[in-house]
C-alpha cells in the first residue's frame, strides 16, 4: 500500500521533493528501476502534468520535480498524484509508492 503525503505547490514556482524509499516501501535495490507519477484535476481527469523523477539507487531515494513553466499551467486549487515505481527486470511489475491531494496556491506576481 503507497504512502499518503499531501504536497503544497506555489503556482508559477518551481517546485521538488524527495521520496526516501527505505522509509515506505522498505530498502529496495532501485537498479534498473524508472519512475513515473502525474498530477491531475481528478482521478478521471483526461489532463495531467507529468513529473520529472531522478532516482538515486545508492539511498534508494526519488527526487520528483515540476519547473515553474509547468506549475504556471495548473490553475490553483486542489489536485490528486501519485509516484509509481516500474522494474526493469518485469515491466508489469508496477508499485505505488506515494499518492495523495496537492493544492496549488495561486501566484500575485505576473510576468507581464
Amino acid at each position: 500500500m503507497a504512502t499518503y503525503a499531501n504536497l503544497f505547490i506555489d503556482q508559477g514556482s518551481d517546485f521538488n521533493f524527495t521520496l526516501d524509499l527505505s522509509t515506505t516501501v522498505g530498502l529496495l535495490d532501485l537498479t534498473n528501476y524508472t519512475a513515473r507519477g502525474q498530477i491531475r484535476k481528478s482521478y478521471t481527469s483526461s489532463t495531467s502534468v507529468d513529473f520529472d523523477i531522478s532516482i538515486n539507487v545508492s539511498d534508494s531515494e526519488l527526487t520528483c520535480s515540476l519547473t515553474a513553466a509547468q506549475t504556471s499551467l495548473l490553475k490553483y486549487g486542489r489536485y490528486v498524484y501519485d509516484i509509481e515505481i516500474l522494474s526493469g527486470d518485469d515491466p508489469a511489475a508496477v508499485t505505488r509508492v506515494v499518492e495523495g491531494q496537492v493544492d496549488v496556491t495561486p501566484r500575485v506576481t505576473q510576468n507581464i
